[in-house]
């Protein structure tokens, strides 16, 4: 059955309570706990990090060891070059088997629907109002000397060359199915933005079924995603993907930053799974969990 766009999509905050009124949902607070020392031979360990926001050097905790590492985005402040490399570098050094990573609206170089405008003009004034188009947009703490520059990098995922990128793609393993995607519903008019409703549950729709571990940049709405304005930020239609056609085993996501946490509707577990906190500082530990290896397979 497919998915509609809800009524309220453009209203995440009405929509979650229309939702949670018209039907029964669960948002379970589940505690987060220290795994065993030792990863059992029939787990796969992953461990999950989000916005860091090129601020890996001021990280004082150890990231856990594991067999998977999954970053959900925003690992760079807007996406310049030596922003993506130091990144690579510090994934490099990190012990895990696969490191598997998104974009997020940070990554203002990633998205070729963004970078494409302001490459060959970026630098170039409106003849009446003397601004270009990244006057428009607010500049989230970075200078516009620096989104200047980020977006005109080009082929910016050759520098990514210490983990796998998933940009609307899924790769298996270990038997088990990951799909990544970084759009998100519009914010700041920043990278990998699409509109509320039809646009959004377009990309969405592009998520396969039969997945076991689902990266996103966005929450969906409800779970993970309460500001701390008392909004709601999460997708209305990425719940409802989530819940009713794809329903993976795991949900990992970032962006808003105060969701930090693990919840659960009693059948998913939803994984915010930032690392800084709403201030900007990287206090939030790595989320750790253990996926039991499907039938018949092995990590040898």
């Amino acid at each position: 059955m497919p998915i509609e766009v809800h009524h309220l999509s453009q209203d995440p905050t009405a929509a979650w309570k229309a939702i949670t009124t018209e039907k029964s949902q669960r948002v379970i607070k589940i505690a987060m706990r220290s795994p065993n020392a030792e990863i059992p031979d029939n787990k796969v360990r992953i461990v999950c990090m989000s916005d860091t926001h090129s601020l890996t050097p001021y990280i004082k905790f150890d990231v856990p060891d594991g067999d998977i590492f999954i970053h959900a985005g925003d690992f760079t402040k807007c996406g310049k070059m030596e922003e993506v490399q130091e990144f690579n570098n510090w994934i490099a050094q990190l012990p895990h088997r696969y490191k598997v990573v998104i974009a997020g609206n940070h990554e203002l170089s990633f998205d070729k629907t963004f970078t494409h405008p302001f490459q060959s003009n970026s630098n170039e004034r409106c003849v009446h109002t003397g601004t270009s188009i990244l006057d428009k947009i607010p500049t989230l703490g970075n200078t516009k000397e620096s989104m200047t520059e980020a977006v005109q990098v080009e082929n910016v995922r050759q520098y990514l060359t210490n983990c796998i990128y998933l940009e609307d793609e899924s790769i298996e393993l270990f038997g088990l199915k990951i799909y990544g995607t970084p759009w998100q519903p519009e914010f700041c008019n920043w990278a990998f933005n699409v509109p509320r409703g039809e646009q959004c549950l377009a990309k969405w729709n592009q998520i396969p079924d039969g997945i076991d571990i689902l990266i996103t940049h966005t929450p969906p709405v409800g779970h993970g995603d309460l500001c701390c304005s008392g909004v709601r930020a999460g997708c209305v239609e990425l719940l409802a993907t989530v819940q009713e056609r794809v329903k993976p085993k795991y949900h990992v996501f970032g962006h808003v930053h105060e969701g930090y946490g693990i919840t659960s509707d009693g059948r998913i577990i939803f994984v915010n799974a930032s690392t800084c906190d709403i201030n900007y500082l990287p206090l939030n530990p790595p989320v750790v969990f253990d996926v039991t290896l499907p039938k018949g397979k092995t990590k040898t």
